[in-house]
């Protein structure tokens, strides 16, 4: 599968390594202020993963590479989650019914949750938590990410997932983050979709395959 970006991979790059040294930087903060050894290990966790996220990101530049190991979305939901509270984002998690593992790249898809996280974050516009879930759906699973922002409207649905497309020029933002998040949707067989009414906020979900197609 081709890059789906013309202006080079070192802008992507870029974008893609914020997440975990924001997350790494936020991490540190939060164990020294910190003597549990219950909450020292689940940053510890935390860390690991970061680690892991930034190394694959920076060694492997091609976001449509898929590694394929046993992955708990629950478990993805979560760790996601956790980061983005120890930043200080109102967020929460909300998971499902009793949702199967898939076989998934969780570094990949911890890259496409970060940045549906980040960029509902930057559109909600409300003091309501931001909202990321999973649920099992027909043939696979959902993975999703909820706002309550200004939605987006439907004429413009289409072209946001487009690289560089950026809507509103207010916002911070390079408008690779969602471009990103669908690339890495459908090298695992799957799709991002939004789903949205001006006004009232918007929902991203990824729909992915209970296992993934062989390549």
């Amino acid at each position: 599968m081709t890059e789906p970006f013309d202006h080079g991979r070192l802008a992507v790059l870029v974008h893609e390594v914020r997440s975990p040294v924001a997350a790494l930087g936020a991490i540190s903060e939060a164990f020294g202020e910190t003597e549990s050894r219950s909450d020292r290990a689940e940053l510890a966790r935390l860390a690991v993963t970061a680690c892991r996220g930034l190394e694959r990101i920076i060694v492997d530049a091609t976001i449509t590479s898929v590694r394929q190991e046993t992955v708990s979305p629950e478990a993805l939901v979560r760790g996601v989650v956790a980061a983005a509270l120890l930043r200080g984002a109102r967020i929460e998690a909300e998971v499902e019914g009793d949702i199967p593992s898939i076989s998934a790249d969780p570094v990949r898809l911890r890259q496409a949750l970060d940045n549906l996280v980040t960029n509902a974050l930057t559109h909600s516009g409300t003091d309501a938590p931001v909202v990321v879930g999973a649920a099992p759906a027909e043939g696979g699973i959902e993975l999703f990410v909820s706002d309550s922002g200004s939605g987006i409207p439907a004429s413009e649905q289409a072209r946001i997932f487009d690289a560089g497309v950026r809507l509103d020029a207010k916002h911070p933002g390079s408008g690779l983050g969602l471009a990103v998040a669908r690339a890495i949707a459908r090298a695992h067989g799957g799709e991002l979709t939004v789903t949205s009414v001006p006004g009232e906020g918007a929902t991203f979900t990824i729909a992915l395959p209970a296992r993934h197609p062989e390549t």
